[in-house]
C-alpha cells in the first residue's frame, strides 16, 4: 500500500518560500502540480545542475545531513553533496512541491552483492502515487545521488530500463522486500540495493559521521565531482577530467590530466558548476593533495587503490543500525 504522507517532512525545518524559488531557479524549473512527467523533469535537472561531488569533505567543511541545510546549500551555493546531501534534499524539495516520497536503506556494491561493510552507504528514494499506463501502481526510483547513474526517474517495475545511453535493470528481491538496481555495464559500481520499508534520513548519522571522518572511509581517498547529462556523464577524480560520451557524433570516453591548479579550479567550475566558499589556503593544500596523490598512483604504474574495509565499531549507534537493519529487512 502506498503512502500517504512523505517520511522526510518530520524531521525538516519549515523551508521558505524564497529558498524553494531559488533551488527551481538553480534547476532551470518553474513549481508545477506533481505529475510523472513533472516529476522526471526535476529528475533530469537534479542531476544535470547539482553535482555529485566530495569537495566539502576533503575542505574540511563539516557539512550535516539535515535535508533542510543540504536544500538551503544547493539553493545559494555553487556546490552539491553526496547521496545523503543531494536525495536528502530533493526528497524534500518534492515534498514541498506536493508529492508523497519515502527514503530508504540502501547499499551500493559489488557484483557479490551487499555486505556488513556496505550496508546503510546510500540512501534511496521513492515518489509515490503517480500512475501512468506503463506504471500503472505510481511508485517511481529516484536517484541524484549516485553520481553516473541514473539520468531520469525508473519506474518501480521489474525489468530492464533505458535511457538515451545507459541500460539499468531492476530486480525486486526474495519476498519483494528488497529492490536492486543493476547498473549499466559502464558505470562505477556493479548494483545497489534498498530495503522497501521506509526510514528516516537521520537514521544515517552514524554512517555519515564515518563517511566524512574516519581515515578508512572510502569516501577519504579521492575527491571527486560527478554529473551526468543526456549523452553520458562527466567525471572529475583527482586531478583527471573523464567524459564519456554516446548518442552524440563522437562517442566513447576521453580523459586528460589537469596540470595546474588554476586549471583544476578553472575545469571544477566549468564542468560541474562548483565554486567554492573557503579560503586559499584550503584550496592551495587540497591541490597539493591531489596531485600528491596522482603522482604516487604514477610512481604505482596506475595500480588500483588498496579496498577499504567499513569498521563497523566506529560507531556504536550506527553498528546497532545495522544489525536491525539485517534482522528486519534482510533476513531470508
Amino acid at each position: 500500500m502506498s503512502p500517504t504522507t512523505s517520511t522526510i517532512r518530520s524531521e525538516c525545518r519549515t523551508v521558505p518560500r524564497r529558498t524553494l524559488d531559488a533551488y527551481l531557479t538553480r534547476l532551470g524549473l518553474d513549481a508545477e502540480a506533481p505529475s510523472a512527467d513533472a516529476v522526471g523533469r526535476i529528475h533530469r535537472a537534479h542531476v544535470e545542475q547539482v553535482p555529485y561531488e566530495t569537495f566539502w569533505l576533503h575542505l574540511g567543511e563539516g557539512w550535516s545531513i539535515d535535508p533542510t541545510d543540504s536544500l538551503g546549500r544547493i539553493a545559494s551555493g555553487h556546490r552539491g553533496g553526496y547521496c545523503f546531501h543531494l536525495n536528502g534534499a530533493l526528497a524534500l524539495l518534492l515534498t514541498e512541491l506536493g508529492y508523497t516520497v519515502t527514503l530508504h536503506v540502501g547499499s551500493v556494491h559489488d557484483a557479490n552483492g551487499p555486505t556488513a561493510e556496505t550496508l546503510g552507504n546510500h540512501v534511496a528514494l521513492l515518489v509515490h502515487g503517480l500512475p501512468t499506463d506503463a506504471n500503472p501502481e505510481g511508485c517511481w526510483y529516484l536517484d541524484a545521488g549516485l553520481g553516473d547513474a541514473l539520468h531520469s526517474p525508473l519506474a518501480l517495475v521489474d525489468g530492464e530500463h533505458h535511457d538515451a545511453t545507459m541500460s539499468f535493470g531492476l530486480r525486486s528481491l526474495g519476498d519483494g522486500s528488497e529492490w536492486r538496481l543493476i547498473h549499466d555495464p559502464s558505470g562505477s559500481f556493479a548494483a545497489m540495493t534498498f530495503a522497501t520499508k521506509a526510514t528516516a534520513l537521520n537514521m544515517f548519522e552514524g554512517r555519515h559521521q564515518f563517511s566524512a571522518t574516519s581515515p578508512t572511509s572510502p569516501f577519504a581517498r579521492t575527491v571527486t565531482a560527478q554529473r551526468r547529462h543526456p549523452h553520458g556523464v562527466d567525471v572529475a577524480r583527482g586531478c583527471v577530467l573523464t567524459r564519456t560520451r554516446r548518442g552524440e557524433t563522437a562517442e566513447g570516453s576521453s580523459s586528460e590530466t589537469v596540470d595546474t591548479r588554476d586549471d583544476w579550479l578553472a575545469m571544477l567550475t566549468d564542468e560541474f558548476g562548483l565554486r567554492f566558499d573557503v579560503s586559499t589556503q584550503r584550496l592551495d593544500n587540497l591541490w597539493q593533495r591531489v596531485r600528491n596523490a596522482h603522482e604516487t598512483w604514477l610512481n604505482q604504474a596506475h595500480s588500483e587503490p588498496v579496498d577499504v574495509q567499513f569498521d563497523p565499531q566506529f560507531d556504536s549507534q550506527l553498528a546497532s543500525e545495522l544489525d536491525l537493519y539485517r534482522s528486519t529487512t534482510c533476513a531470508r
